[in-house]
């Protein structure tokens, strides 16, 4: 089925563009959604009288799409979760809970658009990829963090392990020093000892 493209659309074409589909998908989706219309020549006549129309009205989706990815750039969303031993999450996290999120934050984003190889089973920072449109793309950063994590707090028990071996490290270089000092004290009262003796 050969169909005029009215709209930018994934995997498919442009606005414009002259394409073939398989008759479903044209009868089901694309004519229904206003998305394309059959290519006879009426039609291609009618199409290029509307184009510049459809132009700006793809211009402004594109630039909203660009203004979002933005916001998205700028924005953190930290997701707290419940875990259990060696900090395994209960469950994961999926695009589903990364868009609650971001509504609570007052950014609207389609779930669909926010693109997660596999759902997030541990702790830490991640950069997920979202799509907004055909050509705006963007990544967000997304921190999943303990239920009781407090902002400025290591994220997993790796780094807070790192963190505390680091402080470890110092108090057990002051140890070694106040023991010696302790012996050589010791050693200096049993030799007077001695000489009493």
């Amino acid at each position: 089925m050969k169909l005029i493209l009215r709209a930018d659309i994934d995997n498919l074409g442009r606005l414009g563009d002259i394409v073939e589909v398989k008759p479903g998908f044209g009868r089901n989706y694309l004519l229904p959604q206003g998305l394309a219309m059959v290519a006879t020549e009426a039609n291609i006549k009618v199409f290029e009288l509307e184009r510049k129309k459809l132009q700006e009205k793809m211009d402004k989706i594109r630039f909203e799409a660009e203004e979002l990815a933005k916001k998205l750039v700028e924005s953190r969303v930290v997701l707290r979760v419940r875990v259990g031993e060696g900090d395994k999450l209960y469950g994961s996290v999926s695009n589903a809970n990364i868009v609650e999120a971001l509504a609570e934050m007052g950014l609207d984003v389609d779930r669909k658009k926010v693109i997660l190889e596999e759902a997030i089973r541990s702790l830490g920072e991640y950069a997920v990829p979202v799509k907004l449109h055909p050509d705006v793309r963007c990544e967000l950063s997304v921190a999943v963090v303990r239920h009781d994590w407090v902002e400025g707090q290591p994220i997993t028990s790796e780094e807070a392990e790192e963190v505390a071996s680091e402080e470890n490290t110092e108090t057990v270089a002051e140890a070694p020093v106040e023991a010696a000092e302790e012996e050589v004290s010791d050693d200096a009262g049993q030799v007077s000892e001695a000489e009493q003796a």
